[in-house]
């Protein structure tokens, strides 16, 4: 069980490195969307959740896992994003 945990372990600081590479995107993406209202694209989450769900699938991941975890984590992504926009317009305006 140890090194099941371990593993577990170090494939949760791989995670976050991955999360924070993706995070770096959203901060990129709130610098260049030219108003508040393009932060939220509907559209592009459900983009995103189908090519995730095929990638899972051909690699084996559960729907049942991925689908979540990945509206989740757009959802967060978002508020992030929303934040960022709204600190970088904070600073140009100041």
């Amino acid at each position: 069980m140890a090194e099941v945990r371990e593993g577990v372990d170090a494939l949760d600081r791989e995670l976050v490195r991955l999360l924070v590479r993706r995070q770096g995107y959203m901060d990129a993406a709130a610098r260049i969307k030219p108003s508040r209202e393009a932060v939220y694209d509907a559209d592009r989450i459900e983009d995103v959740v189908s090519k995730v769900l095929v990638e899972a699938r051909a690699q084996g991941l559960s729907a049942d896992i991925a689908e979540p975890v990945w509206r989740l984590l757009i959802e967060r992504c978002i508020a992030h994003e929303f934040d960022r926009w709204d600190a970088t317009r904070e600073k140009r305006s100041a």
